[in-house]
């Protein structure tokens, strides 16, 4: 007997998973529970467990394809009931096909490349007015939605139930822009985007990539490349091609993170200041009772916790900066729910540790590893990334003296931790070797001014270079 294996559900704002890698091939043998493919969403990268033990009989839907939730994306077969079933075994697709019309309209390959941005456009104009029915759209699509000035009631969409898509918003832009809209056209018709385009051979006309650097001038048709409308540089595809070069895909993951900061800076005014902090106490303390901190409570002791504790006792101080931006409303949160970037081998993700302002440095240190340890090993929840207030990055890990990291959405605020090192630096007219840092604040100026952005940082000052709580 034969199960489905879906699309999950990552969360409730989400509507549709990109498959980024199979981990088995048809004709493996799966048990319950184990990894069996990884998927990319708007929120997080996570493996998704075998719904039964048996047999992979048939992959529906490739890697690098987007579809919605609940699309069914491969077979399994009941343990020793296909043991000989291949990936070239004809026999399963000599009887009629079961049809399945979401996933056939994710997966089907187009039928050229590139696609006319007027066309979009017309559709739009074409689609009858929705007179007081439910629009289906998940929080990105209205976002886009706003940002651009498209009236989601023109849009058809193409996902399950008439839902709104990623692709129908960024089809709309790309044929509003087109149109002679906000965004410069470029010179050449726009590739469909990298994750919904599907990944089978390209077109005759088009050859592949190829792995060693291709010489000689070119467009990207002419190489294969593949581009976001919403990510498209201001300046003629012609000036990129030139030399020397090698052309390699975003990945889904750069994919969402290059939409989120492009459009944080297209939202945000970004404002800098930077402080530097005397982490001298801090660095005692810290050699003073690691060890015995990580025999007590296995788990290691890093200055992160203690940056995380100064930043809740700046918050508080200064709540400004614990905010979101509704329109011409600010949005006070009364948790502080602290989001720290993690780096990843393919790119970085900010869990979020809830309610840090309720927990002990105990605490924030083994939830900070607990989130960093299955953000590498894609077993995180998307609620786990989702509803930070403020956000803190450590560029000064990989040696970093400082940063200026961009404000991740929605927040109005991000400090940036450069590396911890002894300099020499003048006490009461005296020279002295302390453990300094650079703290660099990037705020959003619609929101928090100057003033306030330096009193919080002087806050966070402070309490380091003051510390005086224990550490449990």
């Amino acid at each position: 007997m034969a199960a489905d294996v879906v699309m999950p559900q990552m969360g409730e704002s989400i509507f549709e998973g990109t498959i980024t890698k199979w981990l088995k091939k048809p004709g493996d043998k799966v048990e319950r529970d184990e990894p069996l493919f990884e998927i990319s969403t708007d929120k997080v990268d996570a493996e998704i467990p075998s719904p039964s033990a048996g047999v992979l009989k048939e992959i529906k839907v490739k890697e690098g394809q987007t579809v919605p939730i609940n699309t069914v994306v491969a077979t399994i077969d009941a343990a020793g009931a296909a043991a000989s079933v291949s990936a070239a075994d004809p026999a399963p697709k000599a009887e009629a096909p079961k049809p399945t019309p979401p996933v056939a309209a994710a997966s089907a390959p187009p039928a050229k490349p590139a696609f006319t941005p007027a066309a979009p456009a017309a559709a739009a104009q074409a689609a009858p007015a929705r007179d007081g029915a439910r629009i289906h759209s998940s929080p990105l699509v209205r976002r886009m939605a706003k940002e651009h000035g498209i009236d989601l009631g023109s849009i058809p969409g193409t996902g399950a139930g008439g839902r709104i898509t990623k692709e129908d918003m960024e089809a709309a832009i790309a044929g509003s822009s087109g149109a002679g809209g906000g965004v410069s056209a470029p010179s050449v018709e726009p590739v469909a985007p990298a994750y919904s385009a599907p990944a089978p051979a390209r077109p005759a006309a088009s050859p592949p990539v190829a792995p060693a650097p291709v010489a000689g001038p070119g467009g990207p048709a002419a190489h294969g490349t593949q581009y976001v409308p919403a990510l498209q540089l201001g300046v003629p595809r012609e000036r990129l091609y030139f030399g020397n070069y090698e052309v390699e895909p975003l990945s889904t993951m750069r994919l969402k993170i290059a939409e989120h900061m492009v459009a944080s800076k297209h939202v945000s005014p970004h404002v800098y200041s930077v402080d530097e902090i005397d982490m001298s106490r801090i660095a005692a303390l810290r050699a003073k009772s690691k060890d015995e901190f990580e025999r007590q409570y296995g788990t290691k002791l890093t200055f992160m916790p203690f940056f995380v504790k100064a930043t809740v006792a700046g918050l508080r101080a200064y709540p400004t900066l614990n905010a979101s931006l509704d329109g011409t409303s600010v949005v006070l949160h009364k948790e502080i729910n602290v989001g720290i970037a993690v780096a990843l081998d393919w790119g970085l993700i900010v869990p979020v540790v809830k309610t840090a302002d309720e927990k002990n440095i105990l605490g924030i240190q083994r939830t900070m590893n607990d989130l960093a340890e299955r953000a590498r090993s894609k077993k995180l929840r998307p609620e786990e990334v989702q509803e930070g207030t403020f956000s803190i990055t450590n560029p000064g890990v990989f040696g970093g003296l400082f940063g200026l990291p961009v404000i991740s959405q929605p927040n109005v605020g991000i400090l940036g931790l450069g590396a911890i090192e002894k300099r020499p630096v003048v006490i009461n007219d005296s020279i002295a070797i302390r453990s300094m840092c650079y703290v660099t604040l990037s705020y959003d100026h619609r929101v928090v001014d100057g003033a306030i952005a330096h009193q919080f940082l002087h806050k966070v000052k402070d309490t380091l270079e003051n510390w005086s709580e224990p550490l449990v």
